[in-house]
């Protein structure tokens, strides 16, 4: 039998010939990179994280990973405490020791890569009461490395747990951990928001200033625009973090969207228009060379406009700085993103760097703490 084989919404290729891949091996030899900068590192909050049932927090354990507290859950994305990726060490300390991680309760798989799906690291963090939610396709995958009970969802489907509705979202990639398997199992984002939030009517947005997904893709690509005046504030939803209501007008925890691993497409907007967003977890990092990265992997220009399109408050970059996965570097990446924001006139508040180790901590009044 034949197998299922996953695509990107627009049918967007992301196959590379022999010429291409010897180009980029010659491209990598000929250019030296400074990879000296590291990124800072904090002392986690254990204490708190372990005791934490009430607060809504994001704690950056490093690259995709982020221990998300959220309605007294303990979510894990895309676990990964590996010392190495390939030939490749790691470059900084997870910002939590995998032992010192708080029981999960969730754990949420973007797509198989073995930068985001670590079979080691999974294996030492679930319990039997810990749920695995995975793509379409990786659930007898993982079941044959003795991972699992697992969740398959396709994108837009969704899931209750504990109160909290999680969103299976579309991006632009692919995957693969072997030579056989290409694309046998799909790969997405997910939204995380209270079961009792109000849901959105695609199309019926109030209040954005936006332009059209194939404006928006068109702008990205060609660099973006240039804003006047003074720095502009993010959102579509709420200026602060209160725009989550239950159907009667209780509020709810903010709305969190951790979206994966993705190259810059026109589904950013249409995740926007379907979910109020208030955070957002965005993918900076291993765009280079971006004749050979593009399709798959945004470079930070194309994250601030990907933030832009799905309307959030806050923007978390993540995904840079970690591992040696192309030719770019977390320096150069950071000082990419603060030049569009400043192009952009973008408010330097919209966008949170982390720390590893680092807890963002949002309260039932949604209060932003440092």
């Amino acid at each position: 039998m034949p197998k299922v084989k996953y695509l990107n919404a627009n049918n967007t290729p992301m196959g590379k010939t022999l010429k291409e891949h010897r180009d980029r091996h010659l491209h990598r030899r000929r250019k030296k990179r400074d990879y000296s900068y590291i990124i800072p590192s904090q002392p986690a909050k254990l204490d708190y994280l372990t005791d934490n049932r009430d607060d809504v927090t994001i704690t950056w354990v490093g690259h995709s990973t982020f221990l998300i507290q959220y309605a007294g859950l303990n979510i894990l994305t895309d676990p990964i405490w590996a010392k190495r990726m390939g030939i490749g060490k790691r470059l900084t300390e997870p910002g939590i020791p995998i032992e010192k991680v708080p029981p999960v309760d969730l754990i949420l798989i973007s797509h198989s890569h073995y930068d985001h799906m670590h079979i080691a690291s999974i294996r030492k963090l679930q319990s039997p009461k810990t749920q695995i939610i995975v793509p379409v396709g990786l659930k007898k995958k993982l079941a044959r490395k003795q991972v699992g009970p697992c969740i398959e969802l396709a994108w837009w489907e969704e899931i209750v747990v504990q109160g909290v509705r999680i969103t299976f979202v579309p991006t632009q990639h692919w995957t693969r951990r072997t030579l056989f398997d290409a694309n046998t199992s799909h790969w997405g984002g997910f939204v995380l928001e209270p079961a009792d939030a109000v849901k959105v009517t695609p199309g019926k947005v109030v209040g954005t200033s936006k332009a059209p997904a194939g404006e928006a893709a068109d702008r990205a690509e060609a660099g973006g625009e240039e804003s006047d005046g003074e720095e502009a504030k993010c959102g579509r939803w709420s200026e602060t973090l209160n725009a989550n209501v239950s159907a009667d007008g209780r509020p709810l925890p903010p709305t969190v969207y951790f979206a994966g691993d993705s190259g810059y497409f026109a589904g950013f907007r249409e995740i926007g228009d379907r979910f109020p967003i208030h955070i957002t977890l965005m993918p900076i990092g291993a765009y280079e060379p971006e004749w050979f990265m593009g399709p798959q992997h945004m470079n930070p220009e194309q994250a601030l406009q990907a933030f832009r399109d799905v309307g959030a408050e806050i923007m978390i970059p993540m995904h840079f700085g970690t591992f040696k996965l192309s030719d770019d570097t977390a320096e150069e990446a950071l000082a990419r993103l603060e030049a569009e924001r400043e192009r952009t006139r973008t408010s330097r508040d919209c966008i949170k760097l982390m720390a590893h180790g680092e807890t963002m901590i949002v309260h039932a009044q949604q209060k932003m703490i440092e």
